[in-house]
């Protein structure tokens, strides 16, 4: 057991930055440490957040940046005062090490910890650096980035090449657990669909346009449409030969394990946390990347899911071929098998291990080992 320390995780903004930021908070407490988190005031943060009583939080004022004149000035407000907030938060808890997710709650804190003299850590879990990220690395010793991805131009700062953390309880059931767990027909094709920690309401609006003819396939569907956009329910239709098919809707699912295990085929949006999960329960997709994520990121991350084998990405231009591109693969047991294997291959990394050891390190002031580089001067993103 390694010295006990103090953290402070700044994670909050969406699920995909949150969840991480709960996986590695429940993995440095383990370890005998002391790790609050950083949370921002949105409802989905206090929503997943409400699931883990034992973990300390305070939501941090904040706002996204925008060029709008309003929207900047909300961020300046906001920042500002969150500056304000971390510097007597971090002066009153005394952290051994600050880490950052990204996002906008990020970004007084890291400012706050340096004025402190505290050191840094970011992670971007993206394939295409946030702007929270590449700014704020200037203020950083440690820097956690995809296989590949480089961050052009900061020298000094040590990387470290791995994955996203994913919560613990988010594992690959087997099917027949998971199906049990859901209460689904386990004789029936299940597809998920799925539109990130917000919802997606294009995606919403193709399972209601399309959920006639997926069922009369036999194949039963459960839509996590994010909250603020559909209530909870259960549909019953029919298939060809006149069989009862369900459909699920819920705004939330706490329970993604169980979800992506039970499911034949997943669609979904190509956050970087949602693609970590989906690794984990090695559970093949068809990635719609949101065509309007910061610097395209998502579409750099689906590409490389399906560069690795994990599935297929459609553009959110082409959803009318997504139907026939979804019962090509749903009804093809050759691909999505081998789908599960590239998975199964790419789930083999322990990065909150790797995390962890290297933050009980950086807390204690000891100098990186080996397996940390100082970025180069001219590298470039891939």
């Amino acid at each position: 057991m390694s010295t006990a320390s103090r953290f402070l995780i700044a994670c909050g903004g969406t699920g995909g930055h949150l969840a991480p930021g709960i996986a590695l908070a429940e993995a440095l407490r383990a370890r005998g440490h002391d790790v609050r988190l950083f949370i921002s005031h949105k409802k989905v943060d206090s929503r997943l957040a409400e699931k883990y009583p034992h973990l300390t939080t305070a939501a941090v004022p904040g706002a996204p940046f925008g060029l709008r004149p309003d929207v900047l000035a909300r961020c300046v407000f906001k920042q500002t005062h969150g500056v304000v907030f971390s510097l007597q938060y971090l002066r009153a808890f005394r952290p051994h090490a600050v880490v950052g997710f990204g996002g906008f709650t990020n970004a007084g804190v890291t400012l706050a910890a340096r004025l402190l003299g505290i050191p840094v850590a970011l992670h971007e879990a993206n394939r295409v650096p946030g702007r929270a990220v590449r700014l704020l690395s200037r203020f950083a010793q440690r820097l956690y980035l995809p296989p590949g991805v480089r961050l052009p131009g900061r020298l000094g700062l040590m990387v470290r090449h791995t994955g996203l953390p994913v919560r613990r309880e988010v594992i690959r059931f087997s099917r027949a657990d998971a199906r049990a767990q859901l209460g689904v027909d386990p004789t029936q094709k299940l597809l998920v669909f799925l539109g990130g920690s917000q919802g997606s309401s294009q995606l919403n609006q193709w399972v209601t346009d399309n959920l006639d003819a997926i069922a009369q396939e036999g194949v039963q569907v459960w839509c996590v449409t994010g909250l603020g956009k559909g209530d909870a329910s259960v549909r019953e239709l029919r298939t060809k030969k006149g069989e009862i098919v369900r459909a699920w809707f819920e705004p939330f699912t706490d329970r993604v394990g169980v979800l992506f295990s039970a499911a034949d085929l997943v669609v979904s949006r190509a956050g970087a946390g949602t693609i970590a999960e989906l690794v984990r329960c090695e559970a093949p997709a068809v990635l719609i990347p949101y065509p309007f994520a910061a610097d395209n990121h998502q579409w750099a991350n689906a590409r490389y899911f399906e560069q690795q084998g994990g599935g297929l990405v459609i553009d959110q231009n082409a959803l009318s071929l997504l139907r026939q591109e979804v019962f090509d693969v749903l009804f093809n047991d050759w691909l999505l098998n081998k789908f599960r294997e590239n998975l199964h291959r790419m789930a083999h990394e322990d990065a909150i291990a790797t995390i962890v050891q290297d933050l009980e390190e950086l807390a204690q002031r000891l100098p990186p080992r080996r397996h940390l580089r100082h970025t180069p001067a001219a590298a470039e993103n891939s």
